[in-house]
């Protein structure tokens, strides 16, 4: 598999614990860069991983004030229509992490790209995808045909007169 290209968007998550997103992200190998504590919802975290960055604001229940954000307040969890995609080169030892945590969505496979990965939730209701680097960028080969499972077959075999 080959990496993914570099990029210059970043990433910044509004949660109200920013004690808790360094707990959590550390069992994945997240170091912290920088780190700015305060008793409004100003408090600012920069976690690193490789070339992977996250950014967090908050660390405050203020968080939930937000002009933008407040609007969706108890509609749905922060991750809702998000997934954050964190490439790793041992898929396994991140998968035994996320065991650990109890935060576990999605079991390990092999996807239609050719990449394998695993699908996860943070404390704040962040969706992760844990997956080996590959580059999104490229066309994966063609994707084998779907079988069906052997239950199916026999009930419409069962079926046919």
């Amino acid at each position: 598999m080959t990496a993914a290209p570099k990029t210059d968007v970043l990433v910044e998550l509004h949660v109200p614990d920013l004690r808790a997103a360094k707990a959590f992200y550390r069992r994945f190998r997240f170091t912290v860069v920088r780190e700015e504590t305060s008793d409004d919802a100003d408090g600012y975290l920069v976690m690193r991983r490789g070339s992977s960055l996250l950014l967090f604001w908050g660390g405050t229940e203020a968080v939930g004030e937000h002009e933008y954000f407040r609007r969706f307040r108890n509609v749905r969890k922060r991750g809702y229509g998000v997934e954050l995609v964190i490439p790793v080169n041992d898929l396994d030892a991140a998968y035994r992490a996320a065991v650990a945590a109890k935060c576990v969505v999605a079991e390990p496979r092999i996807r239609a790209w050719g990449a394998r990965d695993f699908r996860a939730e943070d404390p704040f209701g962040f969706y992760l995808r844990f997956t080996e680097p590959h580059d999104p960028t490229r066309r994966a080969g063609p994707r084998p045909a779907a079988r069906r499972p052997r239950i199916e077959r026999a009930v419409r075999a069962r079926r046919r007169p």
